[in-house]
């Protein structure tokens, strides 16, 4: 059975590039072997995550993320059960949030800055598919 889970967290030390690197490079490896897929977008001190995969791997994913000493207040955002993929293309898609149209954001949120934190998570979904839609998403593998 195929999930979906989105989460958002906040970095414990949010200006570490060589930290989200060693995030994506693990996951990227992880994931493949483990049949997930998914993006993470990050800005502003702050993960948004969506994972996609068996419901088994993405819960033991999940379960490793709110231990990860590299993220605090993680929350989940929207958990369903899906019958197919919407970010099958990325072993673990990366998206800037920092870096977002504003035109864009404002279409999913109340200013110009997204706060995941402050939307629902089909908002935040939303906003996700958007950036697929856009092709706003790099490191597809």
């Amino acid at each position: 059975m195929l999930v979906r889970l989105l989460y958002v967290s906040r970095a414990v030390e949010p200006d570490s590039t060589d930290a989200i690197q060693a995030i994506l490079s693990a996951a990227r490896q992880h994931n493949l072997h483990n049949g997930i897929t998914g993006i993470l977008c990050y800005g502003g001190g702050v993960f948004v995550q969506a994972i996609e995969g068996g419901r088994s791997a993405v819960n033991r994913l999940y379960n490793h993320i709110i231990e990860d000493p590299r993220h605090k207040d993680v929350e989940l955002l929207h958990y369903e059960e899906i019958t197919e993929r919407r970010f099958g293309g990325w072993t673990m898609g990366q998206v800037n949030l920092s870096k977002l149209n504003t035109s864009i954001v404002l279409k999913y949120s109340e200013k110009p800055e997204f706060d995941p934190y402050s939307v629902s998570g089909k908002v935040s979904l939303a906003l996700l598919e958007e950036l697929m839609a856009t092709a706003s998403i790099i490191g597809r593998a």
